[in-house]
C-alpha cells in the first residue's frame, strides 16, 4: 500500500515542473547563482521520499510565499500564495476526498520571517480572517487546520535554522498542542539563505532520522 505524501512548503521545496502550474519556482536544472543546487534528485524531499518509499502525490511549494496573509511589502497573499488560502484550496477542490494522504511535510515559515510580515500574539485558536494577517495566529490556524483535515495522517513540522525565535517557538507549541511532529533543524548549509547541495542532504537526513 502506498505511503500517499503531500508537501506545503516555499521556495527550499520547489523544483521546476514538479509543483503546480502557476507558482513560483526558485530550483531549476539551470541552476542560480547563490546556490549549486541543478537536478530534483538533489532536494531534501526527493531524497526523503525515495529513501522512505514514500508516494508523492503533490508537491505544494510556491517561492516566496509566507504561511499567512502578509506578503514581501506587506502584500495581500490571502487569496493567493500563502499556505493557508493554498490549502483551502484542496479542499474546496475535493483533493482529500480523492487522494488518501498517509504524510504531511510542512517546510514554511521562513518567508514569514524574513518579510518583516507582523507577528501578531501567539492565538492557540478562534483567529478571525483578520488575524490571520499576523504571523503567529496564521501558523496555528494552518496547522490546527491541516491536523483537522487529516486527523490520521502522520504530520511533520519543518523549522528551518535562522528563524525570528518567536516564529520558531510558536511552530513547537503548535505543534505540541496538536499533536503533530517538529523537526527543528540544527544545521542547513546555505547560500543566499537557501539550502546548497550540501544543505539539501543537512535536511533530508535530519528528516530521515525522525520518520525512520
Amino acid at each position: 500500500m502506498p505511503n500517499n505524501t503531500i508537501i506545503f512548503g516555499d521556495s527550499y521545496s520547489t523544483f521546476q515542473d514538479y509543483i503546480p502550474e502557476g507558482y513560483a519556482v526558485y530550483y531549476t536544472p539551470a541552476g542560480r547563482a547563490e546556490t549549486d543546487v541543478t537536478q530534483v534528485e538533489e532536494t531534501w524531499w526527493h531524497q526523503v521520499t525515495t529513501q522512505a518509499g514514500l508516494h508523492l502525490v503533490q508537491n505544494n511549494s510556491w517561492s516566496g510565499s509566507t504561511i499567512g496573509y502578509t506578503g514581501y511589502g506587506n502584500s495581500d497573499c490571502s487569496h493567493s500564495s500563502s499556505f493557508i488560502f493554498r490549502l483551502r484550496q484542496l479542499k474546496e477542490q475535493g483533493f482529500f476526498q480523492e487522494n488518501e494522504i498517509n504524510t504531511v511535510f510542512v517546510f514554511g515559515g521562513t518567508n514569514d520571517s524574513w518579510s518583516d510580515a507582523p507577528l501578531g500574539s501567539s492565538m492557540p485558536e478562534n483567529q478571525s480572517e483578520a488575524d490571520l494577517f499576523s504571523v503567529l495566529p496564521a501558523i496555528s490556524h494552518f496547522l490546527t487546520d491541516l491536523k483537522e483535515t487529516l486527523p490520521a495522517a502522520s504530520i511533520y513540522c519543518l523549522i528551518n535554522t535562522e528563524l525570528k525565535p518567536e516564529i520558531g517557538e510558536e511552530m513547537k507549541a503548535a505543534c505540541k498542542r496538536l499533536g503533530i511532529q517538529a523537526i527543528p533543524f540544527t544545521r542547513i548549509a546555505k547560500a543566499c539563505g537557501h539550502p546548497t547541495v550540501r544543505g539539501m542532504e543537512d535536511i533530508a537526513n535530519q528528516v530521515l532520522a525522525v520518520i525512520r
